[in-house]
């Protein structure tokens, strides 16, 4: 598998992908919804799609041996409207929808499709000690229902002998967005704000070792089905924030709790996620043959910071 392409591909983790594509001498091309701010790259090509209209480069799925499929909307991006709760649904079942159609009605020769999951499958932890795997049940709240038609919009594509990966995605820690600024952005205050009791564990990963797990999804015949990306030592949400104000700020900070009604006033029903506790279990992708780069919180933020 040589071309590889990829919705989504202009994320946060599209970006770190493809990097790491390019740099195993994979061709990748990225979908993309306007062609107006690419910037060239070495062995990165752009190809148009518009999942609201249906249209997708056929030229671009042709020239594909293998599809990643990240695309969709941010779940914390925007408050959690009937609206935007649409949209983060829809963006996904209706992207997945619109690249079976295309492989079903043309010519290809796609082996794999590996698509984005979330650990929010799971719901809040059960008791002391316990961790998720990958063969329990979706949760039934929101993120729970999103993750499990997520999923299930892209499994159609085992029916014509396409291997299919869903990885379900952990907070995904990076310099360049995501979460991982959030945690440190009151720090250029001396403020370590620790949510809530701070108890609440979080299951985390690195975006290298993610994009990595990606890329080792593609290379192994044997990888089929859900896989938790996630870090092997999932952390509380008080560990996490003074693990980075450390790194970042020596002992020059304060840790503060912010209370939960508060977090319920900014950020609606989001909140439930922030101060969901969840222990997601990596021993599948493990066993599998996987190994981390960063498997400790303080690894991963020292490489993020690179001191």
């Amino acid at each position: 598998m040589r071309t590889i392409l990829i919705t989504g591909g202009t994320g946060l983790v599209g970006k770190a992908l493809a990097k790491q594509l390019v740099e195993k001498n994979y061709e990748v091309i990225i979908l993309t919804r306007t062609l107006k701010d690419v910037v060239t790259q070495k062995n990165i090509s752009h190809a148009l799609w518009n999942v609201n209209e249906k249209q997708i480069d056929i030229n671009a799925v042709k020239k594909a041996d293998a599809i990643i499929h990240l695309a969709g909307a941010g779940v914390m991006d925007k408050k959690w409207t009937v609206e935007y709760k649409k949209e983060i649904r829809d963006s996904r079942i209706n992207s997945s929808e619109l690249i079976l159609n295309t492989l079903k009605n043309n010519e290809h020769k796609v082996q794999i499709i590996v698509s984005a999951s979330a650990i929010g499958w799971y719901g809040k932890d059960k008791q002391e000690g316990h961790f998720f795997t990958e063969n329990e049940n979706a949760d039934p709240a929101f993120l729970g229902k999103v993750c499990k038609e997520w999923e299930e919009s892209i499994e159609p594509a085992t029916t014509m002998e396409i291997r299919v990966v869903k990885l379900r995605t952990g907070i995904v820690l990076s310099e360049a967005g995501g979460a991982y600024p959030e945690f440190k952005s009151s720090l250029k205050f001396g403020i370590a704000s620790i949510l809530g009791t701070g108890k609440q564990m979080i299951s985390w990963i690195h975006i290298d070792d993610l994009c990595r797990q990606y890329i080792f999804a593609l290379e192994n015949d044997t990888i089929v089905g859900s896989y938790n990306a996630v870090a092997p030592k999932p952390v509380n949400n008080k560990t996490m924030t003074l693990a980075i104000a450390k790194i970042v700020k020596g002992t020059f900070f304060i840790p503060v709790h912010v209370p939960q009604f508060v977090l319920n006033i900014l950020l609606g029903e989001r909140s439930i996620e922030i101060l969901k506790s969840a222990r997601v279990s990596s021993d599948k992708i493990k066993s599998a043959g996987f190994t981390f780069l960063y498997p400790t919180v303080e690894a991963a933020i020292m490489q993020v910071e690179k001191k």
